[in-house]
């Protein structure tokens, strides 16, 4: 006892000098900024706290106290209030809810206008981008009308830039035009300047995306135009008469109702420089809500991906060392939640909760001065005579050696449709682990291209995603390095000429492990175009399988592809793919493959079919056939008894079912989880015979299984095995469609589907009407 005192008054004696200095201040709504700070009379504002924290050395610890903080600037942290001899904790009081917002409440005088809509003058100058009435964003004025089952942007139309509609628009100067990518690749938006004689939208934007192959004529919304507010929910901001008009949700008492409306882009921003950095700051416990959206700022391209990106967010970091954001939830955010930009090190988002994101939740992106021989758009390229062949990033302002870890990520891209969960582009070694992401317009995770790999992505549930786009995967990744060119041809040339150029940029292992992946438009795992250096093993795939595009050195081995395949597209002579001891239940999905890598082999086929078709194809000598019963399911385990074929001879090892995603028992308690597949019975045992059309490999839909696959109601209906895609009908069918009509005539079986086709011809353009996600779409096809 005698010496537990004595160390006390030792540590005490020390801490009063100075040698171990620990500071606290207390902040409160109702406190003052003259008080002391202290936990009996604390300041008002995080802003004086700051200040007196300054002048403190050691670790200082920034208490706020219950109650909701409204920012009237972005509070701005640099070397002054962390580095490398003093740290800065700010951070909620422990078991209190603690809010800061970027948001304004209004003090409205609500009166009626017409039609059920309310008015009220705004006489402050506030920003009015965004508005949220008793905390639940809602939706400019727009048409078409919002609505919550709508594939993309809530509701599209072609009809939204027609001149019979623009015609009836006074005022087109004050709305925004939304529009996905032709090819739905991501989106682009404009703000609408104006209208000529013949009622055309003049526009200014479309910065956005990357591949400026133009809008889709269908995929458009516009909003904030007076004459669309025509639905509960919408708003409209006269600017010039400082009026706002609202048509209150069914029920909602506006004289009750807290309006808030973001003013802010940026909450908080850490900022020092590569060699002076800001450190040690951590920001726990906190809700950080209410920014501005922001898809009309200035945006710059990811290098050749099909990414540009907005360099802000809610939390912005650049020039950092050890800083972290833990425990804390952002949400009703316009633009993306966090930000990593050019140097940072060793920083950390951890134990955090993401919802209603208008853009991506967390970004790691360098600095592009630090690429060798950039090029910025699909099409260009740096000639090989001019190419930096050096090995790696050019200095060091790039993020690296940072940890994302046991995030719950949900409902992201509310405004912006090409983003992501995480995104990762020009950062080396990051670690992705135990993240549950899922109900996303794009990819969970995205990699932009190959600068500078040695990311870890393991133990991560990411599914329901590429809800809004197409050509995709949960998780997606590109490789257009120094290496890749747009002409194939000569980027074949070059590679096999000079391989060294390769792995100038991907210059470490990625590595892919220990995920569960499900994605129903797509890809569970798609490397696309020249994705190199990757390793990938110990993944449940649910769905979409796993694709390679073009690219080298990819090692595949050990994953689950549950009712899928493999998807080879594009592959280079030499490449030195290796696909490996993985379970495949269909064909392979072959897209002009010359050579199957240093090793396609060993592989576990449950489809006999699909394996003869392999080894005419030259691969899978060694491969077996056998039948794969998984433990249970229907809750998620697909775990192999040990005395199974495929663990006894196949050397397929099991892997753990039940850790992906969240870990934390705050999260995991709120988290999703996907929707499990029933496995299909074999094809070579289906009692229904399979027929090949035109490419398609067809059957009658007759087993439970393919009911779960497809979602069907009853066994009916010509059941889509597999699609040839060298095909030009690829571009219509796709595997898991189950054809219900021809020109309006049922075809509930092979035979009424063949009787239905008897009266065409080669050249006839035909009506399909095919059963997929969920729902009944028509394909005209044009017959061989």
């Amino acid at each position: 006892m005698k010496t537990s005192k004595l160390i006390s008054a030792v540590c005490f004696w020390l801490s009063s000098f100075g040698v171990y200095a620990q500071t606290e201040y207390f902040i409160s709504v109702e406190g003052k900024d003259s008080n002391a700070g202290s936990v009996e009379a604390p300041f008002a504002s995080l802003e004086k706290a700051l200040e007196e924290a300054r002048k403190a050395s050691g670790e200082v610890t920034l208490f706020l106290r219950e109650g909701t903080y409204r920012l009237q600037k972005t509070i701005v942290l640099t070397t002054a209030d962390g580095n490398q001899s003093k740290t800065l904790n700010i951070r909620s009081y422990p078991g209190e809810k603690v809010v800061i917002s970027g948001g304004q409440e209004l003090d409205l005088d609500w009166k009626p206008y017409k039609k059920g809509i309310m008015q009220a003058p705004i006489t402050d100058p506030v920003l009015m981008d965004m508005l949220l009435v008793n905390g639940e964003i809602r939706h400019m004025a727009r048409y078409p009308n919002y609505d919550e089952q709508a594939i993309r942007f809530n509701g599209t139309s072609a009809e939204a830039t027609a001149p019979s509609r623009v015609k009836q628009w006074k005022h087109p100067e004050t709305g925004y035009l939304h529009a996905m990518h032709r090819s739905d690749w991501g989106d682009f938006h404009y703000r609408i300047t104006g209208k000529d004689n013949k009622n055309q939208l003049t526009l200014e934007g479309g910065w956005q995306n990357n591949r400026q192959s133009g809008l889709h004529p269908d995929n458009r919304m516009v909003e904030n135009i007076f004459e669309e507010l025509d639905a509960p929910g919408e708003w409209f901001f006269d600017a010039e008469k400082k009026r706002l008009y609202y048509y209150p949700m069914p029920g909602e008492n506006m004289e009750q109702a807290v309006v808030e409306t973001p003013q802010l882009k940026h909450l908080f921003e850490i900022r020092g420089t590569a060699s002076e950095p800001a450190a040690n700051i951590h920001l726990e416990g906190l809700q950080l809500t209410q920014t501005v959206r922001t898809f009309m700022e200035a945006y710059e391209p990811l290098l050749r991906s099909d990414w540009t990106i907005y360099r802000g967010a809610a939390i912005f970091m650049e020039g950092t060392e050890h800083c972290s954001l833990s425990d804390c939830d952002l949400y009703n955010l316009g633009g993306n939640a966090v930000f990593f930009s050019k140097y940072n090190r060793d920083a950390e988002v951890s134990g955090s909760h993401f919802t209603n994101i208008g853009a991506s939740a967390i970004c790691f992106v360098g600095d592009p001065q630090c690429v060798r021989s950039p090029s910025f758009e699909y099409s260009q390229f740096v000639p090989f005579d001019q190419l930096d062949r050096k090995k790696g990033p050019k200095g060091n302002n790039y993020p690296a050696d940072c940890l994302v870890k046991d995030n719950l990520i949900h409902k992201i891209g509310l405004f912006e449709k090409q983003i992501t969960g995480i995104e990762l582009s020009m950062c080396q070694s990051i670690t992705v682990s135990h993240n549950s992401i899922y109900d996303t317009p794009r990819a969970g995770i995205n990699v932009s291209e190959g600068t500078w790999g040695g990311h870890i992505i393991e133990y991560n549930d990411i599914f329901d995603t590429v809800k809004e786009t197409g050509d995709h995967g949960s998780f997606n990744s590109w490789g257009r390095d120094r290496f890749w060119h747009p002409d194939y041809k000569t980027m074949e040339e070059m590679t096999a000429n000079h391989p060294e150029l390769i792995l100038l940029d991907a210059v470490k292992t990625t590595t892919i492990r220990h995920n569960r992946f499900r994605c129903d438009r797509g890809w569970d795992i798609d490397l696309d175009d020249g994705s190199s250096n990757y390793h990938i093993y110990n993944n449940l795939c649910l769905n979409g399988g796993i694709k390679l595009r073009e690219g080298f050195y990819r090692i595949v081995e050990n994953n689950i592809m549950v009712n899928n395949s493999f998807h080879p597209h594009v592959w280079f002579l030499q490449s030195g793919d290796v696909f490996t001891r993985n379970i495949v239940m269909t064909d392979y999905k072959p897209i002009q493959v010359r050579q199957w890598g240093l090793m396609t082999d060993y592989n576990i086929f449950t489809d006999s079919t699909a394996l003869l078709t392999a080894q005419k194809n030259g691969t899978d000598t060694h491969s077996l056939v056998c039948e794969v019963v998984f433990a249970n399911p229907s809750t998620g385990d697909f775990t192999l008894s040990d005395d199974a074929e495929t663990v006894v001879k196949g050397g397929f090892h099991n892997f753990p079912m039940d850790e992906f995603g969240v870990q934390s028992p705050r999260l995991k308690s709120i988290a999703h989880q996907p929707e499990m597949p029933a496995p299909i019975v074999s094809r070579s045992n289906s009692e229904a015979p399979i027929e090949v059309w035109q490419g398609v490999e067809i059957k009658n839909l007759t087993t439970l299984g393919e009911r779960s696959a497809t979602g069907m109601d009853s066994e009916r209906g010509v059941y889509v095995l597999s699609v040839n895609p060298l095909e030009s009908i690829h571009t219509q069918l796709k595997t898991n469609d189950v054809i219900l009509k021809v020109n309006n005539q049922p075809t509930n079986t092979t035979q009424e589907f063949k009787e239905a086709l008897k009266e065409h011809k080669a050249g006839d353009k035909i009506t399909l009407t095919v059963f997929r996600s969920q729902k009944e779409v028509s394909l005209s096809v044009v017959l061989r």
